[in-house]
């Protein structure tokens, strides 16, 4: 039967569809009718009910569009609301009677395909087998449907399958609206294997683009997708299996001869037994690999053995792999992220991204929404390495692991002849030859001060085109800014010293982390201080309730021209503005230009002012700074008393001295460059932001925000030409709503392979979770889990658990006993502010906001490295 697309509105034949007409017949049939076309590919026989018949079914459920439009309306996390009005939706879909035409067509290609054939019906929507949705298993699959009857009541539970509470709870995630999704229903004649799985051409845990994934089981694939048996597993490398589990099958689905499916024990001989001989599994990772070449990218594909035969009866894109940087040369890389060493491991808009590249001090590659460094040079060569793992080391323990796990392989990089000494100083060498001078630093703050307000007062007269000219030289100087060599050597200086402390004065006194303790209140820290700054205004605040009253309920961003009418309501403006004229180009995920600032949404701060009012005293700025201070005294004085003791005492304790002054005067400054690059970002956005709203008015673009969907280059082209391709935009929207849901890996090669490292470390308490240490103590308090800083709630003494902390979240830190994160390394910003305060902080905690749940009491090792779930 080839039933012609332009002849039938509601049925179209398998074969006559492929990947053009998703429209038409849903992503699943679009999909098998472009497999049924691949040379050497078997897929079932079999049409499609076309969206045409899903339309007018549709036309006649009542009051269909003010439901749909209702569903549209309920928060994702309205699960009451989603579970009655899907339900009600679905129950009015079964109930319409099928029109006489739809039915009539249907029963036509039943009849020619076979009327006592048994059928699989499945569904098939629009927004189905997508490359940034899969939406597998979201809606319903019959198998071994008998007779016509049956197959017409089963395409309309198919259709009303579209409106299944898992469903629709997807499409919300995603960001699809309801209105906008097509049901087609792909009829297929049923295939009684011997065994049945999936294969995953990619390795959907690491990535990993070469090694492919089989699971096999016995009888239909039902068993395995439905978790009723574990499934043999297969990796598979080229035409190498490199690993083979064999499960015990004790069940199989079966189809039973009056229709459905029925589980049958397997025969106890048979349970330990391979579904598939090894060359089975081999043969059939090569039709994977043909598959996925035709369709351009990895495929998630159901198969069916029958009589040493594989049939397809399902592909579609793998939507859970990491992107990999695109490289041209065939050779392969390896990539460390950005993110991790930034703190900001969220995905950054086309906008955000390229401005950071064209701002940073290396060359970058993005994927996936993220910002990755090319290492393979610097691996390939023996003091390349070596230079990168000590670097590596002493920031990221993980990284280091995940590098060497890769050098160890011996499978990707070639070597280099060497390049000479390793870059840096080695562990122990005395700092960067500069004088130990806080004017060095002051001066350092001045011109960067200056530079900047340089900068505000230039770029207001530029728009159009000469507005990017001039932003591409500000760039530049930018760059030149960062590249200072006193500010580069104040760095070095500062983390030199700090590791010369920590490892001598380890060495020598037994203790570790001895520099965390005299670093506390260090000058300079412009990330400390901003914590404590919110303390003064919570300070003005305080006196008058009816502005505390009214804060409480605030949430519209033009509060503080409201505030000047109540009693106190001028000076409390005044202090938040003036903490927003010193702090407002902040926020969370600060590295994204496109990312809204504090004085963008000055509603974010609003919680922590309200926390900072009910948690503490008056004066609390400077009480905490001076215990910090006299923290920090006390301990030199204990540690060159300690050393004077010991042989040879004097010389250790004038060394130690030195270095004391050396990391008190530098440390903190190690927060002042990148106070500087918010602060141009915020001046970069605010014309950009202005150029958009002319792109507006001109009717070039619908929106403002629409910019932060194109890179610089491409919003200049906009800026000269007038013309802007909408297509380009939404692809660029889908793109990013679909990368936000992965998760960078810390090392990614040009293979696809995420790679995390692992701690090798002794001596952990089972079932304790491990991390990097970064300010040593112990402290023991309730878990809160904060994903969102504008939502957090804490109280004195609360440890602070979190995906990432970046200097946004230090206003947080004076509330808090202790810090526990999953990203980080020893001289991220989080790291350093937990030093400054002197809270217990440990980073690097692989997965601790799902491990440790909100509330729960933990106790916090951080000299140690642990974290303890207490009972």
């Amino acid at each position: 039967m080839r039933v012609s697309l332009s002849s039938n509105r509601y049925v179209s034949d398998l074969r006559e569809v492929d990947d053009r007409h998703v429209a038409i017949v849903g992503g699943k049939g679009a999909h098998l009718g472009a497999l049924s076309r691949i040379d050497g590919v078997r897929v079932p026989a079999g049409f499609c009910v076309t969206t045409d018949a899903y339309r007018r079914i549709l036309a006649d459920v009542p009051s269909i569009d003010d439901r749909l439009a209702q569903l549209s309306q309920v928060a994702p996390d309205d699960r009451e609301t989603v579970r009655t009005l899907s339900a009600e939706i679905r129950r009015s879909i079964e109930a319409v009677v099928l029109p006489d035409d739809v039915a009539a067509a249907i029963v036509r290609a039943l009849t020619e395909l076979g009327e006592r054939a048994a059928y699989a019906v499945r569904s098939s929507a629009t927004a189905e087998d997508l490359p940034t949705a899969s939406f597998a298993g979201q809606q319903d699959t019959y198998l071994n449907v008998l007779g016509q009857a049956a197959v017409l009541e089963h395409v309309s539970r198919c259709w009303a399958s579209l409106f299944t509470e898992r469903a629709v709870a997807y499409r919300q995630r995603n960001g699809i609206d309801h209105r906008t999704v097509r049901m087609a229903v792909v009829v297929q004649k049923m295939v009684f294997p011997q065994a049945a799985g999936v294969l995953f051409t990619a390795d959907p845990v690491t990535s990993h683009r070469k090694v492919a994934s089989v699971e096999a089981s016995f009888g239909l694939g039902e068993a395995l997708v439905s978790g009723l048996v574990n499934a043999d597993a297969y990796r598979v490398r080229g035409d190498e299996i490199v690993h083979r589990a064999i499960a015990g099958k004790a069940l199989a689905v079966h189809a039973r001869p009056g229709g459905g499916t029925v589980e049958r024990a397997v025969d106890p001989a048979r349970q330990d037994q391979p579904a598939l001989t090894d060359a089975q599994v081999v043969r059939l990772v090569r039709l994977g690999r043909r598959i996925e070449a035709h369709f351009g990218h990895p495929q998630d594909i159901e198969w069916c053995l029958v009589d040493d035969d594989f049939q397809i009866v399902q592909s579609r894109p793998i939507t859970t792999l990491f992107p990999v940087p695109e490289a041209r040369d065939g050779e392969n890389h390896v990539y460390l992220s950005v993110g991790h060493q930034q703190m900001m491991t969220d995905a950054m808009k086309p906008l955000g991204l390229s401005v950071w590249k064209l701002t940073a001090l290396a060359p970058m590659h993005d994927a996936g929404g993220r910002l990755f460094v090319d290492v393979t040079r610097a691996l390939a060569s023996p003091s390349g390495r070596a230079a990168l793992f000590q670097l590596a080391g002493r920031s990221d323990p993980l990284v280091r692991d995940a590098l060497e796990t890769i050098v160890d392989r011996g499978d990707l990089i070639s070597p280099l002849p060497d390049q000479g000494p390793p870059a840096g100083p080695p562990a122990g060498d005395a700092p960067a030859p500069i004088e130990t001078d806080p004017a060095i630093v002051t001066d350092l703050i001045e011109l960067s001060r200056a530079a900047n307000a340089t900068l505000r007062r230039d770029i207001g007269t530029k728009s159009g085109p000469a507005l990017f000219d001039f932003l591409l030289a500000a760039f530049e100087e930018h760059k030149r800014l960062l590249t200072d060599p006193r500010s580069m050597q104040v760095l070095m200086a500062a983390m030199d010293a700090s590791w010369w402390l920590n490892e001598q004065l380890e060495a020598w006194l037994g203790e570790k982390n001895v520099a965390d303790t005299l670093t506390l209140s260090a000058p300079h820290n412009v990330t400390s201080e901003m914590g404590l700054a919110l303390l003064d205004v919570a300070d003005v605040i305080r006196p008058y309730p009816e502005v505390v009253a009214f804060l409480q309920e605030a949430d519209d961003e033009g509060f503080l021209d409201e505030l000047a009418a109540l009693p106190g309501g001028p000076e409390a403006r005044d202090a938040i503005q003036a903490y927003l004229d010193r702090y407002g180009m902040r926020c969370v995920g600060e590295i994204d230009i496109t990312r809204p600032r504090w004085s963008e949404r000055p509603t974010t701060l609003v919680p922590l002012i309200l926390d900072n009012v009910r948690n503490f005293a008056p004066g609390a700025r400077e009480r905490r700074f001076e215990q910090g201070r006299r923290q920090a005294e006390m301990k030199e004085q204990e540690v060159l008393e300690r050393l004077r003791a010991q042989p040879d005492g004097e010389r250790k304790a004038l060394e130690t001295k030195r270095m004391i002054d050396r990391v008190r005067t530098f440390i903190g400054y190690r927060e002042y460059p990148k106070y500087a690059i918010v602060s141009r970002y915020l001046t970069y956005k605010q014309a950009l932001l202005r150029e958009a709203e002319h792109l507006v008015r001109a009717g070039v673009l619908p929106e403002q925000e629409d910019i932060f969907y194109l890179t610089f280059q491409e919003l200049h082209d906009v800026a000269r030409t007038h013309e802007v391709d909408d297509q380009l935009i939404r692809r660029r929207k889908e793109e990013f709503r679909s990368y936000r849901t992965l998760t960078p890996p810390r090392v990614l090669t040009s293979e696809g392979e995420g790679i995390n490292g692992a701690y090798r470390r002794d001596g952990v308490p089972a079932g304790a979770l491990v991390g990097l240490p970064v300010s040593g103590g112990i402290v023991e308090g309730r878990a809160r889990v904060v994903l969102d800083l504008a939502r957090a709630d804490l109280e004195p003494g609360d440890i602070l658990v979190t995906a990432y902390t970046d200097p946004s979240w230090s206003p947080l830190f004076v509330a808090i006993a202790g810090l526990v994160t999953e990203v980080g390394g020893l001289m991220t910003h989080g790291a350093v502010v937990a030093r400054e305060y002197g809270l217990p902080a440990l980073v690097g905690v692989e997965h601790a906001t799902r491990l440790i749940r909100d509330g729960q009491r933990i106790r916090v090792h951080a000299a140690d490295g642990y974290v303890e779930i207490l009972p």
